[in-house]
């Protein structure tokens, strides 16, 4: 399986990838429910001690984030990207062994720390995309991305939640068993994308650093725009992991098998909007019409979940907010037309690194409001600040993008 794939087996990667990346995902759903609510057990069953913990836990897993997934990037450029989806697949497999066996929250710390430095098999299967598709069709390609995001993210809450209800801990051991299972299809089954022609020649230390990766976005045209309406949206995104769990469970009394249910909606939602709407608004509207439309309804669900005074009213936003899928396939489509092949790791790499920064800023900039608005309820009635404060960002990356999308055709590839 190391032989680089070329041809007509190319369509078939897209496959093998697909399921890789819907089983990666899978697993980090199965999480989302569950993880706040150990931190909660852990921390006495105070919610707002549990927020400042997920603070902790986030922000370190940032940092991890920020300064290995340039070197990751840069290695599937220089190496293939099969090595390091695999290398990532197993350290969240280690990961959730720590979560299972953990006796207490430093344990989970640890695990954290561990899957922050490895964190990068969504990412370089990205880049993977990118190897087996034309600049034509790579929307689509990165659609059927969003579709894995949106089948691990249906199915995923849902098991989570129900697992729960059984044993505290099965949810995680669950989640090492999908790992280890995707990492066996991917050692046996994925196929090399990059091939050895088209890798960089040699691994330089100065791109593998934050800087020196984030310095790519300076080199094309038009690229550095972009990555800010990137880290814009996942600024603002980074308020699902960090508070949803807490807020639909503090607001409305969800269980953790209800939250489950109305993530698994949401996942479906998802799904229908990357398999029935993707193709068709990128064919009508281009890259730039798919990202700006993605955008402002991300921004208009967000406004409707924070603003909800009731469950059935924060459940009507779920098919607005499912639009916001649109983002990602736009947004990649026009970032990967911008930088040759033996880039498109060093790419993602960068993208990486702004989200890992994004997951530094993200945490503290919405759990401390909502932890400030939970011991305040009583005065303040807004448990949706947090919710609030994302939507804004949403609108601004938005307007960047309005200023800075600008479509360009794909370059020749350069010499390293």
């Amino acid at each position: 399986m190391n032989q680089p794939i070329t041809g007509v087996k190319r369509q078939a990667a897209l496959g093998f990838i697909f399921v890789t990346a819907i089983m990666d995902v899978l697993s980090l759903g199965v999480m989302i429910p569950v993880l706040p609510n150990l931190v909660k057990q852990f921390g006495g069953g105070d919610t707002a001690v549990a927020a400042d913990w997920n603070i902790l836990f986030a922000t370190v897993w940032g940092v991890m984030q920020f300064f290995c997934s340039p070197i990751l990037g840069l290695m599937s450029d220089r190496w293939g990207r099969r090595p390091v989806i695999l290398t990532s697949i197993f350290g969240l497999g280690v990961d959730f062994l720590f979560m299972a066996f953990a006796p207490s929250l430093w344990w989970l710390f640890v695990g954290r720390i561990f899957n922050g430095m490895t964190a990068a098999s969504f990412s370089t299967a990205s880049a993977y995309v990118a190897d087996v598709t034309t600049p034509e069709n790579r929307a689509k390609g990165f659609g059927l991305m969003g579709a894995a995001f949106g089948v691990g993210f249906t199915f995923g809450p849902a098991l989570g939640g129900w697992l729960w209800q059984f044993d505290h801990r099965a949810p995680f051991l669950v989640c090492a068993a999908l790992a280890l299972c995707n990492w066996l299809y991917g050692f046996f089954v994925l196929p090399e994308s990059l091939p050895p022609e088209r890798r960089q020649p040699r691994f330089d230390w100065k791109k593998a650093n934050p800087i020196g990766s984030l310095q790519l976005l300076q080199r094309h045209p038009g690229l550095l725009g972009l990555a800010g309406v990137g880290f814009l949206f996942q600024l603002a995104h980074n308020v699902l992991p960090s508070v949803f769990v807490l807020y639909m469970g503090f607001r409305y009394g969800w269980s953790p098998a209800t939250i489950g249910l109305t993530l698994m909606a949401s996942g479906i939602s998802s799904i229908i909007v990357q398999a029935l709407v993707v193709g068709r608004v990128v064919k009508a509207l281009g890259e730039r019409g798919a990202l700006l439309i993605g955008l402002f309804s991300g921004f208009a669900g967000f406004m409707i979940y924070a603003l909800a005074p009731t469950g059935p009213l924060y459940l009507c936003g779920l098919p607005l907010f499912a639009l916001s899928g649109l983002i990602q396939p736009g947004l990649m489509g026009l970032m990967t037309r911008r930088v040759a092949p033996n880039e498109q790791g060093q790419l993602q790499g960068a993208n990486s690194a702004m989200m890992g920064i994004a997951s530094i800023i993200g945490p503290p900039l919405f759990l401390f409001p909502f932890a400030f608005a939970v011991r305040h309820d009583a005065t303040l009635h807004m448990p949706g600040l947090p919710v609030l404060i994302a939507a804004f960002l949403m609108l601004s990356s938005t307007v960047l993008a309005y200023a800075k999308a600008r479509p360009l055709p794909a370059p020749e590839p350069q010499a390293a």
